[in-house]
């Protein structure tokens, strides 16, 4: 499970560190894709299988299945920590995200998202608005 909230540098070939308490769980291969929101998502393999399954069984229409598969898969990479405990972000990525010289990288349950701070600050504010309305939805399920 991945927690928390951490700012870190881009160093100037586009290497982010990633926290120390990320980086044991996250050890080998690693798939990076857009998110669904104006950031970029980080899953280790076996969660990026598990989704991959999970979209295959869904119920949705052939060619909204092909969409999200061409959007998520087509602008996915794969890739490892450095022996500093860093990743390369891939630049198509740091474009879609509006990340430059400065990331935050979020602990995000089975994933960890990495965002442009600015679009973080506005993602968190609205979020924090409707949080207690979205746990209050949940409640009766």
């Amino acid at each position: 499970m991945f927690l928390g909230e951490y700012e870190y540098r881009v160093d100037n070939k586009g290497r982010l560190p990633l926290p120390p308490r990320f980086r044991q769980e996250l050890g080998g291969e690693l798939m990076i894709t857009r998110g669904a929101e104006k950031c970029i998502v980080l899953y280790t393999a076996t969660e990026w299988h598990k989704l991959a399954d999970q979209l295959a069984s869904q119920t949705v229409s052939p060619s909204k299945l092909r969409r999200l598969n061409r959007v998520l898969f087509g602008a996915a990479f794969s890739l490892a920590l450095d022996g500093q405990g860093r990743i390369a972000l891939p630049q198509p990525l740091r474009q879609y995200a509006q990340i430059e010289d400065t990331a935050v990288i979020v602990g995000a349950n089975n994933c960890v998202e990495i965002w442009n701070p600015e679009l973080w600050n506005a993602e968190k504010a609205s979020a924090e608005e409707q949080v207690w309305q979205i746990i209050e939805s949940l409640e009766g399920q």
